[in-house]
């Protein structure tokens, strides 16, 4: 098949392509990244220095410096190492529905993988690949839609976080038929980042399984999801608070000095 995914210019979404792309070597991959997930409004202080965390720091130093030690096999390997690994551009594309449509086009996709992209898709994007559009959601369906779902559902105490395995049916917003769920318990003593990290191992081997009985013509089960549930934005600084509080964290020093490892190590 000729595949497309469609993800973010971040650390997890990094994460997930490590996860993804091994499963999919028997596939004609195309891979576009959006530059940032929502718009560009004024956000609190913690929420900017997770960007830096998410974006800034791996894609302009870890990475850079993980490239130039062109290790053979590293545990987590960065945008450009993938691409050079599994043969593939990975390219920025943030007009998906607009000015760069054709670009998206002309990668003509059977199927098309969404984890993390940063834009909504309009109809005619949704309409383009015979076999659907999946989307891996970073919180369970339809409890938690919208951005960071991992946080709200932590700020609500909750003992599992989970991925959401769907279709993107239209341009609502994560509101599409539910293939599967896959959980991970939570862990008071890691940060918000840890768990979301954490949280694509499973949901991109669901991912995995799902493309595969796409390709062998199985029929994938899914069910509607509930008229109930909830959206989220990005947490104001209320939330932030009430977060802090409760003894949580968006990060933790600790734990990104031993994913940075991972880039420099080999398996």
């Amino acid at each position: 098949m000729k595949i497309t995914i469609l993800s973010n210019r971040d650390l997890a979404s990094c994460v997930a392509l490590n996860h993804l792309l091994p499963g999919l070597v028997d596939h004609e991959v195309n891979v576009f990244l959006s530059s940032r997930v929502g718009g560009s409004t004024e956000q609190a202080k913690e929420l900017q220095d997770l960007k830096f965390y998410e974006q800034d720091l791996f894609l302009n130093t870890v990475f850079p410096i993980a490239d130039a030690l062109d290790l053979t096999e590293p545990q987590l390997r960065s945008f450009d190492s993938l691409a050079r690994k599994f043969d593939l551009e990975i390219t920025i594309l943030n007009k998906i529905n607009g000015e760069e449509a054709q670009r998206f086009q002309s990668s003509e996709p059977d199927l098309v993988l969404s984890i993390r992209y940063g834009m909504i898709l309009k109809e005619a994007a949704i309409a383009l690949p015979k076999y659907g559009v999946l989307n891996l959601h970073s919180g369970k369906l339809p409890d938690y839609k919208g951005v960071m779902a991992s946080f709200r559902a932590m700020l609500n105490g909750d003992k599992e976080l989970a991925s959401t395995l769907h279709y993107i049916d239209d341009s609502s917003i994560d509101t599409g038929k539910v293939i599967g769920i896959s959980c991970l318990p939570m862990d008071s003593s890691k940060s918000y980042l840890w768990h979301v990290l954490a949280l694509y191992e499973d949901g991109c081997r669901l991912m995995l399984e799902n493309v595969l009985k796409i390709g062998g013509g199985e029929e994938i089960k899914c069910l509607p999801q509930e008229a109930s549930g909830n959206y989220f934005s990005f947490p104001e600084q209320q939330d932030l608070e009430r977060f802090r509080e409760k003894g949580l964290r968006l990060f933790d020093s600790n734990e990104l000095v031993e994913i940075a490892k991972r880039f420099y190590r080999s398996d």
